[in-house]
């Protein structure tokens, strides 16, 4: 969507100058020295510049103390919200010197752009993935297509969601309650590896608006065998089970293209690697635009899991303090905070589980990962 974004923005609007991740970040460091009497940290003014303020193109302090902090739950008490404009207000001063925008900017130019147009680009838009939606692209999407009966189409699973905190669609004026309905039939994952995997989340979902997604009434196409759950005393340990997993399934006729190897961040893939290395087989490290190769394994984050499928499947290193992110948990605020960080890492390990056809085998290094419990209660 970033592309058309882009191209839609240069054929209408103009020259387009983005911002970078490091123009941000810089600007924002900036910011926060020069405002004092403040404590935020550079986590946290990242995140909520990135969800609230330039996610919802706030212009002023008065539309940044009236919005709905949905998925930032860190309760801020007026005072501090007015310290924390003070700092976004300068971020935004020096882009608008320096002639650039971020990407929700682009968005959001474009969907002013394109609102009052006799003809639209599209007749219509459909989105796969929206759970993963965030806001300026929404925006973007009901200005192209949002006054215009069935313009839009979504498709999408609340128990995927991974890149996005929630907010209501229905205050971007895209209301799909009593225009939605769940589809029940899994043709892409067995009924063992689905049904397993299913008990990391809760049995009915909802999003902001409070349209509800029933889990418990889907049902797969196909059966297969039961996912394997095992921890081991060591991290060689676990690289010589995987490696013995990984060679029962070439024995099996399992093309190495055919497999994946997952685990929660940058830190484990090491491990990952290994155990491939080890079965004798080639691997190949995804990035955010790699896809497979020929003849190889591959080896990646559950987050880089996000739409790809592999009739084999080992979630590797879920220990303790890595799947919940140790991390994570101690930049929490309050216990709402707590509660979302948890939630988001569960549907972590849920999608890259769910990566899985056939085969699915889920390792750690004792005591291993609290959320291995639920997996095993299905055994």
């Amino acid at each position: 969507m970033s592309a058309i974004g882009r191209r839609l923005y240069t054929a209408n609007v103009g020259r387009l100058k983005l911002a970078t991740d490091e123009d941000i970040r810089e600007l924002l460091r900036q910011a926060a020295a020069d405002v004092e009497g403040h404590r935020f940290g550079a986590h946290f003014l990242r995140t909520e510049w990135s969800t609230v303020v330039d996610a919802w193109q706030l212009a002023s302090w008065e539309d940044d103390r009236d919005v709905q902090r949905l998925g930032r739950k860190t309760r801020l008490a007026e005072k501090q919200r007015e310290l924390l404009w003070s700092i976004f207000s300068r971020v935004q001063s020096a882009l608008a010197e320096r002639g650039r925008l971020t990407e929700p900017g682009m968005f959001g130019r474009v969907a002013a752009t394109m609102a009052g147009a006799a003809h639209p680009p599209f007749d219509f838009c459909v989105l796969d993935e929206a759970q993963d939606i965030g806001v300026a692209e929404l925006r973007f999407l009901a200005g192209l297509g949002g006054s215009r009966p069935n313009g839009l189409f979504f498709a999408g699973d609340l128990g995927q969601r991974i890149f996005q905190t929630p907010f209501s669609w229905r205050a971007l004026g895209v209301d799909v309650r009593g225009r939605s309905h769940t589809l029940r039939i899994n043709y892409r994952t067995s009924h063992q590896i689905r049904r397993q995997a299913d008990r990391l989340l809760p049995p009915e979902l909802a999003d902001v608006d409070g349209n509800p997604e029933q889990r418990g009434a889907t049902v797969s196409v196909f059966n297969g065998p039961a996912p394997e759950v095992r921890t081991f005393d060591s991290p060689e340990d676990e690289t010589k089970a995987i490696a013995d997993w990984l060679r029962a399934r070439q024995r099996e006729g399992c093309a190495p293209q055919a497999i994946g190897v997952f685990v929660r961040s940058l830190e484990q893939i090491d491990r990952a690697l290994s155990a491939v290395r080890a079965a004798g087989m080639r691997a190949v490290q995804l990035d955010d635009g790699s896809g497979g190769v020929s003849g190889s394994v591959a080896v990646g984050t559950m987050h880089l899991a996000k739409g790809l499928e592999f009739r084999a499947v080992a979630v590797a290193a879920c220990d303790d303090e890595v799947i919940p992110l140790q991390t994570r948990i101690e930049r929490v605020g309050d216990d709402a905070d707590l509660e979302e960080v948890y939630g988001t890492e569960r549907h972590l390990l849920y999608v890259a589980c769910t990566r899985a056809r056939d085969r699915l085998l889920v390792t750690g290094v004792d005591p291993g990962s609290e959320f291995l419990d639920d997996l095993r209660a299905g055994q």
